[in-house]
């Protein structure tokens, strides 16, 4: 039956997404961990060091073929050259296409090159990557990179941010335990809590908390959980109803457990991009 313009409409859905989330196809975030600024320093710098130590042993070689007459001396320019652009532009871009994202220096501080939305690298990505990394890198000794790198959310240089690539962590973290299990009463609220606002130091005062809540008698046990239960009632929605120790119990617990497949839906993704997958899976939802 006809719609009548008057009564459609369209419902927006708005979808929080931090600078360390990427969106995939079913609209799921997950959380991602970029190579920090420094570390991306040093994997460039290793990979550069091994580009000048290529050219040195290519310029060389062309010197030997000219000295005894193996190559006219006329071909010695064209041959320095040639040696430049094989060891800043080509052999990266074979590399990075080949391996998917992978390099020397990348591997040397736990990273990958990967798109923002989470897929291996291909060609187009490498080349672009390589191109500008003669100007940003080479030409300017890295002036313009540093730049970038530093005022970008993921430490992106000029070529990520044309090629729409950025550098991923692929050594994850260990998953936290998960032994610590949600009080049987807060089962149907950790369903729906949202507790990712949730400070790591106010977390890791309240995994002391349990930890070391058998040594304490039971008026300080309720007194510290009191304490930190008002303070979590501002970073965790709707807070869990009961007493003041459950409810503390519940919250750890809840991000124990989320954190454990944020980090095991990474693993996942590493080992999807090592085996060639292209896309990444409908990982642990961030929230």
């Amino acid at each position: 039956m006809p719609v009548d313009p008057a009564s459609a409409h369209v419902e927006i859905i708005a979808i929080d997404i931090s600078p360390d989330e990427i969106l995939t196809g079913e609209a799921v975030a997950l959380d991602v961990q970029p190579v920090g600024f420094f570390l991306r320093g040093l994997g460039a710098l290793i990979d550069a060091i091994l580009g000048i130590a290529l050219v040195v042993v290519m310029v060389l070689v062309s010197f030997w073929l000219t000295s005894t007459g193996a190559l006219p001396e006329s071909a010695a320019p064209i041959l320095m050259i040639a040696s430049v652009v094989v060891a800043l532009v080509v052999l990266p871009t074979v590399v990075e296409t080949v391996t998917r994202g992978r390099s020397l220096g990348k591997l040397a501080v736990g990273g990958r090159v990967v798109r923002v939305d989470g897929g291996s690298v291909g060609f187009r990505h490498a080349f672009i990557r390589a191109l500008l990394g003669v100007l940003e890198i080479w030409i300017t000794l890295g002036a313009i990179a540093a730049l970038v790198g530093a005022f970008t959310p993921r430490a992106q240089r000029l070529g990520d941010l044309v090629a729409g690539t950025y550098g991923e962590r692929t050594r994850a973290a260990m998953p936290p335990s998960a032994e610590l299990s949600v009080p049987p009463q807060l089962i149907p609220w950790a369903q729906t809590a949202d507790v990712t606002r949730l400070p790591d130091r106010l977390a890791r005062r309240c995994a002391q908390f349990i930890a070391g809540s058998g040594t304490l008698d039971p008026a300080s046990r309720v007194r510290v959980a009191s304490a930190l239960a008002e303070e979590l009632s501002t970073h965790v929605s709707p807070m869990p109803e009961g007493d003041a120790v459950s409810a503390v119990y519940g919250i750890v617990a809840v991000r124990r457990l989320r954190e454990r497949g944020a980090i095991e839906s990474q693993r996942s993704r590493v080992e999807m991009l090592a085996s060639g997958a292209t896309a990444p899976p409908s990982g642990f939802p961030s929230r």
